[in-house]
């Protein structure tokens, strides 16, 4: 199949055209590549009837799909409520293929099973995070123009306010038209929808941390992709893995980590509410998990706790959401002895793109594009550059930016290369080293400053819990480095502390290279998936 601009999949399953026509024009596509053999799919595809109909099919309706605080679902039992809940959605409900279905929720299985009843339905999925308040609900229901909406009872209030709302379903209550009962009047099994491969079937919107949210259209194909490529090249998932993590379903990251790449190997998901780093660890004692997802905030969290908890059953760890600091990676592997695996992936290309696991892993470095991926290092002309050279990250894979009409598509896709807007570093070896965002790199004095390698030197020290260094407008220097510092519960801001921070970094990394403002907060501002909003810290 090789590599193309658009691989047409044939005719649109679809009867509501709104997402084929909300498409980019398809000259401002990233060029798509299917090397792998993996990646050979059908022209006509539903990912969830894949993902779900196919396991039971080979037998594997007996095996554990999803566990929660409450529920052990089989693969069985999970495929009889998908097809519940599709039969709601398009039997009471009346939806038509190509609908689009806002769906909000915490991660509990039933969340679960109705975002691929979404996806088995022939609809669109909407996810959207828990911790949206009702003006961010309002702009995603009418920039997706949203049919109808699943939600949970307990998240009704700020999406009750929300003007001109189509239909809603609640679950997770005692209404007497909640989804439970629904499904309960509805027949058990359902025929799949005849998509195409390239069918919209999701919707996923950016966490916004640049400001404004982008929808990113996904088709069905998208979503078994990356299933194809990271897991079983880089985590190298098995049958026999229990996945757990903190990202929410609706953010993307969350939504493959959590229920899509289990499910294309026939392993089992803990999805679980409100995990705080204590619980976590808990749970994946509790569980026995062997492969967990969250932010590098919540392993640098976990690392001093590890040792209460009997977290011995992990067989990997995956970081991603943000950069990853070499300081929390040392720690976390002192504490489990496992290496960590960072990744970096983004909303527009669905999943991780670059990687490294096992004897791979490189401190400080990222790692090599996932098998199916292919990555370079652009200069400010857009031209390729060689190792030793900070330029703008550009991914070509089988997945690529196609924002919901929205005019930054010119500006993520540059002559077919999806441009993260990050600003790496690329070595001999072909390791890509993060340096910042390409709208975050600081110019002071005629140098070139990267704020996430003067946050890894303040993170080592010991009275530091988190923090954000940023370039703010300087007359002499024409940007000053300032760090915004969190500290450890029990320490006290002081300008003695805020000196011994800077003489502390000036002694890990050149000193031109230290912050030269030290201000101490009470926390950091972060999107709802946990992710630092740097334009926030740069305007306070």
């Amino acid at each position: 199949m090789g590599s193309a601009i658009l691989h047409s999949a044939g005719h649109s399953g679809h009867a509501d055209p709104f997402t084929a026509a909300s498409l980019p024009p398809r000259d401002t596509w990233p060029v798509l590549h299917f090397d792998l053999p993996g990646l050979q799919y059908p022209s006509r595809l539903n990912c969830a009837a894949e993902l779900l109909d196919r396991a039971v099919a080979r037998g594997g309706g007996a095996r554990l799909a999803l566990l929660g605080a409450h529920e052990r679902w089989t693969y069985a039992g999970l495929l009889e409520r998908v097809d519940r809940i599709a039969h709601v959605l398009r039997g009471q409900l009346g939806l038509v293929p190509g609908n689009r279905v806002l769906l909000r929720g915490g991660n509990t299985p039933l969340m679960a099973a109705a975002l691929l009843a979404v996806l088995k339905a022939g609809l669109v999925a909407v996810p959207t995070m828990p911790l949206l308040r009702t003006g961010e609900l309002a702009a995603i229901v009418a920039k997706a123009q949203v049919n109808a909406v699943l939600c949970a009872e307990g998240l009704r209030d700020d999406l009750d306010a929300v003007p001109d709302l189509p239909p809603v379903v609640y679950f997770g209550g005692a209404a007497d038209d909640g989804l439970e009962v629904r499904m309960a009047e509805a027949p058990s099994t359902f025929d799949a929808c005849d998509t195409a491969a390239d069918d919209v079937c999701l919707i996923g919107f950016t966490s916004g941390t640049t400001g404004v949210p982008k929808g990113t259209l996904h088709f069905h194909r998208d979503l078994l992709a990356i299933c194809d490529c990271f897991p079983p090249h880089v985590l190298r998932s098995q049958p026999s893995d229990v996945f757990i993590g903190t990202p929410p379903l609706a953010f993307t990251f969350g939504l493959g980590g959590l229920l899509l790449f289990p499910l294309r190997v026939g392993a089992a998901a803990v999805l679980l509410e409100h995990l705080t780093p204590a619980t976590l660890l808990a749970a994946i004692a509790q569980y026995r998990a062997t492969v967990c997802f969250t932010a590098p905030t919540a392993y640098r969290q976990m690392a001093p706790l590890v040792a209460g908890h009997d977290v011995s059953c992990l067989r990997e760890t995956v970081s991603a959401g943000e950069v990853l600091p070499v300081a929390t990676r040392a720690a976390w592997q002192e504490a489990t002895g496992l290496a960590m695996i960072d990744g970096i992936g983004s909303t527009e290309l669905l999943h991780i793109f670059i990687a490294a696991a096992g004897d791979d892993v490189r401190p400080g470095a990222t790692g090599k594009p996932v098998p199916g991926y292919r990555a370079c290092i652009l200069d400010a002309q857009g031209n390729p550059v060689g190792p030793g050279v900070v330029g703008r990250l550009a991914v070509q894979g089988p997945t690529g930016c196609r924002y919901l009409d929205d005019p930054r598509q010119q500006q993520y896709v540059h002559e077919g290369w999806n441009l993260t807007g990050d600003a790496y570093e690329m070595d001999e070896d072909g390791y890509f080293h993060y340096r910042a965002r390409t709208d975050d790199m600081i110019v002071s004095s005629g140098y070139n400053i990267a704020g996430p390698e003067v946050e890894d030197a303040l993170l080592a020290h010991p009275d530091v819990a988190e923090c954000c260094v940023v370039g703010t407008p300087d007359e002499v220097r024409g940007q000053l480095v300032e760090a915004h510092v969190v500290l450890r519960p029990g320490v006290t801001a002081a300008p003695e502390l805020a000196a011994a921070l800077q003489a502390f970094v000036k002694h890990r990394i050149a000193p031109y290279k230290y912050p030269r403002r030290v201000l101490f907060v009470a926390a950091l501002p972060r999107t709802a998936s946990g992710k630092l909003q740097r334009f926030l810290v740069r305007a306070a």
